[in-house]
């Protein structure tokens, strides 16, 4: 079945969009500052999940994203959709592509970091490089553009691993970290500046007929 665009949730958050659903998924274009599912609290319950879920009360969560961070999601449409495309995304038959800008220039053209992961726990939600005890992440990484005059770098990426806040950490383990990065970068971000990290493109088989689907989302910066 060719998935169909439809009109953004009507009741959504205003930025919220649709962007293709069938029987068995729904792919949203997630706004930065948005919540992917519930946090704790009351005041961390406004989300993605909800949104979504009053539209398409069926709609379970397969992945997330950073609050921070815009862009593609899929939704399982019931439990036997989840659990297809949730081990899509474990056997890594989920192709993602994100674009970022990051401080400075990055002086290499393209290249892959390998770099494990783990929670850094007294510091928390912050993630670490850690050699001896770290999960595997990887990450290919392209410059799209440079830009002197601001010192800046454009560059499109291709996590390989899906780790809690991969491609922010490995930017900046490179000494790039991404442009308002709350967590990573040296300096705080200036007012009203957002995370410049974008998830563009994401491709998964059909949880019913393997056919594979892919979405693409525009740059919003």
């Amino acid at each position: 079945m060719t998935p169909v665009a439809v009109e953004p949730l009507p009741q959504g958050k205003q930025g919220i969009e649709i962007v293709a659903v069938d029987e068995h998924f729904v792919v949203v274009d997630k706004p930065s500052g948005l919540l992917s599912v519930p946090g704790r609290g009351p005041d961390k319950q406004d989300c993605l999940s909800a949104h979504v879920q009053a539209e398409f009360p069926e709609a379970l969560v397969v992945h997330r994203l950073d609050m921070e961070t815009s862009g593609l999601m899929v939704f399982a449409r019931g439990i036997n959709a989840q659990r297809t495309i949730s081990r899509a995304f474990e056997q890594r038959a989920v192709s993602k592509y994100y674009e970022a800008v990051t401080y400075g220039l990055m002086t290499d053209d393209t290249g892959t970091i390998n770099l494990p992961l783990i929670c850094d726990w007294p510091n928390r939600p912050r993630q670490m490089v850690d050699h001896t005890i770290g999960k595997a992440a990887i990450t290919h990484f392209t410059v799209l553009a440079r830009d002197v005059l601001t010192r800046r770098t454009r560059v499109g990426l291709t996590p390989v691993t899906g780790r809690s806040h991969q491609l922010r950490v490995h930017l900046a383990s490179l000494g790039h970290a991404i442009i308002g990065d709350s967590l990573y970068a040296k300096a705080p971000p200036a007012a009203g500046e957002r995370l410049m990290l974008h998830a563009a493109q994401l491709g998964f088989p059909h949880p019913v007929s393997g056919v594979l689907c892919e979405f693409a989302s525009t740059i919003p910066f």
